[in-house]
């Protein structure tokens, strides 16, 4: 059963109801007046006007849109078809029913599949007003889908706007952080190991014991300058700031080289860095995650890292030679670390793709837009390549052999 429309009139209520714009592309006033019959019968307060023309339909389209249309599908100077097409190009969300003597099935389909809402015979019009009712409560029906999709988009481009967010925030976060453990800690242990060399200077020599260990707090100072720049160099890599992105992932492909005993290559095709930091910083963090997922499930011994430029488009592929993704590893939605791949590179416009085969190893294609209007507005990273700051943090030097430091920041 249909549910009811606004236009539903009682004895009650008849008074008060809207009337239903009725448009009619007919040439016969009594065919305007039987339908202006059927609907009073079935309930539907409606204004009904006839038009003749083309030229009438365009202008009637324009000044007073109608709820619906009703078209004779054989008219001598307005043809149904003609008639249909004007009526979606200004009012595309408007119910249209045809009327007709005669219409074979095949072209009933074909009508219907162009934007027609109903055929209805004028021979049966007595069911005009139910045909009416349905078309009007199915594009109401379509009125609250597009208007539910409309807010879904929103929230969705909501949603990508903050995360964007977020992930700014975080990446300013981490900057600030690595910034004052190297200049508080890293002060604190240059005076610290100033102080204990000094004082290891003045102990007397027989003092054997003593001496043993003020050197072994001296290599306790140096270890922890060592875990202070291990865990500054993860939240935010100096070089990735100083040097760009070539630079930082070449590092970066060599320490994982040196603390998993994974073969790691490195290529670059790219011969000068055209791109903003907000690239440098997703195709870093990327890689870095992508590295995280070779070492954690490809059972490799090899990973080769190639970078390109082709076009307006900057190219990552990382190719390992593990056990090899599955399809349905891909799909899972609960892989965080893949969804936040994908969310980094579709925040700046970008895709990314993972293919694998059994036994045949696992290759990861990033690809980001570099244009420069790709974002326009966006917030620039203090730390993107062209605002690099110059006050940079203070680097803990040490001297292997437990001595003073010729520097102890710079």
């Amino acid at each position: 059963m249909l549910p009811p429309t606004p236009l539903e009139t009682t004895p009650a209520n008849r008074a008060s109801a809207p009337e239903l714009a009725v448009l009619v592309v007919d040439e016969s006033p009594g065919l305007t007046r039987e339908i202006e019959r059927q609907l009073e019968q079935a309930g539907v307060a409606a204004r009904v006007r006839r038009i003749q023309s083309a030229g009438e339909l365009q202008r009637a389209l324009e000044d007073a849109p109608p709820d619906i249309v009703l078209a004779d599908y054989v008219h001598p100077d307005l043809d149904g078809p003609v008639a249909l097409r004007l009526v979606r190009e200004r009012r595309p969300e408007a119910p249209f029913i045809f009327l007709s003597d005669e219409v074979g099935e095949e072209v009933a389909v074909e009508t219907l599949r162009n934007g027609a809402t109903d055929f209805v015979r004028k021979d049966h019009l007595v069911r005009i007003g139910a045909a009416v009712r349905r078309a009007l409560a199915e594009a109401a029906m379509r009125r609250e889908r597009r208007l539910a999709e409309d807010q879904l988009v929103k929230s969705h481009e909501q949603l990508r706007a903050l995360t964007a967010y977020l992930q700014f925030v975080r990446e300013e976060e981490r900057t600030r952080i690595a910034r004052e453990v190297h200049d508080e800690l890293g002060q604190m242990l240059t005076n610290l190991k100033i102080e204990l060399a000094w004082l290891t200077a003045r102990l007397p020599r027989h003092r054997r014991l003593l001496q043993e260990k003020a050197r072994q707090m001296l290599n306790h100072v140096d270890a922890l300058a060592h875990s202070v720049r291990q865990i500054v160099t993860e939240l935010r890599p100096g070089i990735l700031d100083d040097f760009g992105l070539i630079a930082a992932l070449e590092w970066q492909a060599g320490e994982f080289q040196r603390r998993t005993g994974l073969r790691c290559t490195f290529a670059s095709d790219v011969a000068r860095e055209s791109w903003d930091g907000d690239i440098t910083t997703a195709l870093f963090r990327i890689f870095q995650e992508t590295l995280t997922n070779v070492l954690r499930h490809a059972q490799a011994t090899r990973v080769d890292v190639h970078l390109w430029q082709d076009g307006e488009v900057l190219c990552l592929e990382v190719a390992d030679n593990g056990r090899g993704i599955t399809p349905e590893e891909v799909a899972n939605t609960r892989s965080i670390g893949l969804l936040g791949m994908r969310e980094r590179a579709a925040l700046l416009g970008g895709e990314i793709s993972f293919t694998g085969a059994p036994g045949r190893g696992t290759t990861v294609l990033i690809r980001l837009p570099i244009a420069s209007d790709r974002r326009a507005g966006a917030p620039e990273h203090e730390n993107s390549a062209d605002r690099r700051s110059r006050d940079r943090a203070p680097r803990i030097e040490t001297d292997p052999r437990g001595g003073i430091p010729e520097r102890g920041v710079r």
